[in-house]
């Protein structure tokens, strides 16, 4: 028996430099002049000096794509999974009021197949150009044993910035604002593990299928919609309006995450005839039999974040977002004064 050898193992260092000279142009062009330093370092560098803020403050998030990945895997489509795990993070930071300055990945797998992770990453890049974030680092990690071949676990890291005195934490939150919706993509990457339970477990479908419902779209494409990224109509709204609050539509559907930016003397109606559904929540409800408070506690049910503002400023916020932004918005609601017989979130 010869000398082992890491390789024996599993584990391809060989084959992970290469990857990493593949992707290099990728990953430079998310760069500006703030990113110091080349890829291979110990650590990202980034540059804060010069930037126009009176008090900065950094905000932090770090998030995944959960069991969407299944879809990403059964298909083979691993470029949008990348878009999602940007999207779910710097629309966290987002909702502080605070700017994506710079995000890193991290890519676990059995073992290393280029092509794949190479598409996964092309994502990562394409969700970062589209916030204008620059993606300084990441991992890559070679796991024999651990996942299952072809499969691959994906977390990312953001950290963005904001004045203190413009932090968004409820606090400017008062009675009588109005809850302006932004609309989603479809799912986005939370209520995963319900969807596949639904679409393959009960209803019996393959993600290959089509129903006559999705006109032409298999059920996999529909639930691979990549998450959308609100970063530039948001932040052109932050400079131009007085935003009292924004919650991303995350895990907990409407229930959970607007309550997170209410105090507690105050509570969020929803209207859910406000908005028109995608008709891939109506298919989910219907073949699943899923209570309607069941939805809107685990999908996001075509709204991916939403934004309290005075009732004065609703109508030009819409506007702006649909005009400069081709962004559909409306008023899904209000906020009214909290007393012992109103939940924090209502969906009437």
């Amino acid at each position: 028996m010869g000398n082992l050898t890491y390789k024996d193992s599993g584990v391809n260092i060989d084959q992970a430099n290469l990857f990493v000279n593949e992707i290099g142009p990728l990953i430079k062009s998310t760069h500006s002049s703030r990113v110091l330093g080349g890829l291979g370092s110990f650590g990202g560098l980034f540059d804060l000096k010069g930037m126009d803020y009176k008090h900065p403050v950094l905000v932090s998030s770090t998030d995944g794509v959960g069991t969407k990945l299944k879809l990403a895997f059964s298909l083979e489509r691993h470029h949008t999974v990348g878009i999602d795990l940007v999207a779910m993070n710097v629309n966290d930071i987002l909702a502080c009021g605070a700017k994506p300055l710079f995000f890193l990945d991290y890519l676990a797998v059995a073992k290393l197949e280029v092509n794949q992770a190479a598409k996964v990453i092309e994502g990562i890049v394409q969700g970062c150009q589209m916030s204008e974030c620059a993606l300084i680092g990441g991992e890559t990690a070679e796991l024999p044993g651990f996942y299952q071949p072809g499969e691959y676990e994906l977390a990312g890291f953001c950290v963005g910035i904001v004045d203190r005195e413009k932090i968004l934490d409820g606090t400017k939150v008062k009675d009588g604002q109005v809850i302006i919706g932004l609309e989603s993509s479809g799912l986005h990457s939370n209520g995963f593990s319900l969807a596949r339970k639904i679409c393959f477990d009960v209803k019996g479908l393959n993600p290959s299928d089509c129903p006559a419902e999705l006109e032409g779209t298999s059920i996999g494409q529909e639930l691979l919609t990549p998450t959308s990224i609100y970063v530039k109509p948001v932040l052109q709204i932050l400079k131009q309006y007085p935003i009292s609050a924004i919650a991303h539509i995350t895990g907990g559907g409407f229930y959970d995450n607007i309550e997170r930016v209410l105090p507690t003397s105050f509570a969020a109606m929803i209207d859910s005839a406000a908005w028109s559904r995608k008709q891939i929540f109506h298919l989910l409800q219907e073949w699943g039999n899923v209570d309607e408070k069941e939805m809107f506690r685990t999908f996001n049910m075509g709204i991916g974040m939403v934004m309290i503002a005075d009732k004065s400023d609703a109508n030009q916020i819409i506007d702006t977002l649909e005009k400069d932004h081709n962004l559909a918005a409306s008023k899904i609601g209000f906020i009214t004064k909290r007393h012992e017989k109103l939940i924090s979130v209502e969906v009437i």
